[in-house]
């Protein structure tokens, strides 16, 4: 009850003894007292406390209720804040970005436009020696992130020499799956190789090694689901499995369905204090449907007779990678040892449209294969030199006519022929940011033509980067 209606209610009750006679008025009187002398305590209570409101306590004096009360609010609001979940800044989400700029000058004997794999289908992609002159190398653009706790993605970007932008990997990878497992989906590098699964920046050389351009034109790369197991052991070993479209050579996509499986498997160790080394070996099937290049005319220059190729494909590879630095610093030196096998088997029909002698059909098998050895020694900081020599085998060719109409002679491209290469190179590295190489080789991929080529590389990373792979 507030002063005022006090005040009030006193006031009613001394109207009402003016209007009253005899013993009621001596009643009245008396609840007029009474009703003062509770006011007037209770008025006095609240002076004090407004007192002591106003009045701050001394050390050693008591805290008053309401100052507890004042505490106890804003304690219940800090906790209210705390429970709250904390504030992300706009930025918080951002993925990490990362740029590799490389460029080449080529002096090049042969003409690239006329370049091929003597005894090798042509498998299209990025084989061959490259631009003669100045050019732009491939230039990468990475944005990656982990999604949340369960994903992380990763996106590259890739600007050949012929301003062509194409998405050389999208891929969303597993990282919470238990028992060493992990899955990654979308476009990759498949981990048939050893060397596949590298970006082009992270090579020792400024090329692929020719048994890559031969067997997929380049870096295979799929699009389709990746699965992997690490065993719980102290040696590394890793067992993974790949599940692909199979529109890339030596496959042609032809629908619904898987087109192309991969199985692998890895295993590595320290030999030491100072060495290490991982090897694997992995298979690929696929089916190849209207797989088509074009064969020249054996009788007519300047006239490609369209063939195609229906039928299976296979292809083994095993490689060994071997890594010495001493106590396992590679600041001062260190030396790599590195070596890859490919095999595959293939059989079908080839038909052609032959411009000469008109259509025909002609079962097919090949056993092409091919292998590369290459060392990288680092004599000191920041200066490497490498050595390489590559070696392919068209393996024997096994054609046979089944209308009649087409010879052996009909394709040219396939006749035997065995291509090799052996490359130097030497590389200075200013920072672990930018590399500068010169490498000199001496190419006879094509039968009766012998070039020699020389490249100056720059690569220039900006931004994070993340570790390489073994």
């Amino acid at each position: 009850m507030s002063i005022a209606l006090a005040i009030g209610v006193a006031s009613t009750l001394c109207a009402r003894a003016a209007g009253a006679t005899g013993s009621e008025a001596e009643q009245l009187r008396a609840e007029l007292a009474a009703t003062r002398a509770a006011f007037e305590t209770r008025i006095a209570a609240l002076e004090a406390r407004l007192g002591a409101i106003e009045t701050p306590p001394t050390k050693g004096e008591p805290v008053r209720s309401e100052q507890l009360d004042t505490i106890e609010s804003r304690l219940q609001q800090v906790e209210i804040v705390a429970n709250q979940p904390p504030q992300t800044s706009a930025n918080a989400f951002n993925p990490q970005m990362s740029v590799i700029l490389a460029g080449t000058w080529a002096n090049l004997d042969e003409n690239p436009d006329d370049y091929m794999l003597g005894g090798f289908v042509p498998a299209g992609g990025e084989g061959g020696p490259g631009e003669r002159g100045f050019s732009l190398g491939e230039t990468e653009l990475t944005l990656s992130a982990s999604i949340d706790p369960l994903f992380y993605g990763q996106v590259t970007f890739a600007v050949d020499a012929g301003d062509e932008i194409s998405a050389e990997e999208a891929l969303v990878r597993t990282s919470a799956l238990p028992d060493g497992f992990t899955a990654q989906f979308g476009r990759f590098y498949s981990a048939l190789a050893y060397q596949n699964a590298q970006h082009a920046h992270t090579w020792d050389f400024s090329d692929i090694p020719l048994v890559y351009q031969a067997m997929f034109g380049g870096q295979y790369k799929t699009e389709g689901l990746q699965l992997k197991w690490l065993a719980p052991l102290e040696q590394f070993v890793e067992l993974g499995v790949e599940f692909g479209n199979g529109d890339q050579f030596p496959g042609q996509d032809d629908g619904n369905g898987v087109g192309a499986y991969t199985l692998f498997a890895s295993t590595g160790n320290d030999i030491g204090a100072s060495a290490s080394w991982k090897g694997g070996i992995a298979w690929l099937g696929t089916e190849a449907g209207s797989r088509v290049y074009a064969e020249p005319d054996p009788s007519r220059q300047d006239v490609s007779n369209p063939t195609e190729f229906n039928g299976d494909s296979t292809t083994w590879n095993t490689y060994l990678v071997y890594k010495w630095a001493p106590n396992g610093n590679g600041q001062e030196h260190h030396f790599t040892l590195q070596g890859e096998y490919f095999d595959r088997h293939e059989d079908g029909v080839m038909l052609q449209l032959n411009t000469s002698r008109g259509n025909g059909r002609s079962s097919y098998r090949g056993d092409p294969s091919g292998w590369y050895l290459q060392g990288v020694y680092q004599f000191m900081p920041r200066w490497r030199v490498g050595l390489r020599y590559d070696s392919l085998d068209s393996g024997t060719l096994r054609l046979r006519s089944l209308d009649g109409v087409l010879r052996d002679a009909d394709f040219p491209t396939l006749a035997t022929y065995d291509p090799d290469r052996t490359t130097l190179m030497l590389d200075y590295s200013p920072t672990e940011y930018s590399r500068l190489r010169l490498q000199y080789a001496h190419d006879q991929s094509a039968p009766g033509a012998t070039d020699q080529q020389l490249y100056l590389q720059y690569l220039m990373s900006l931004g994070a980067h993340g570790a390489h792979q073994f």
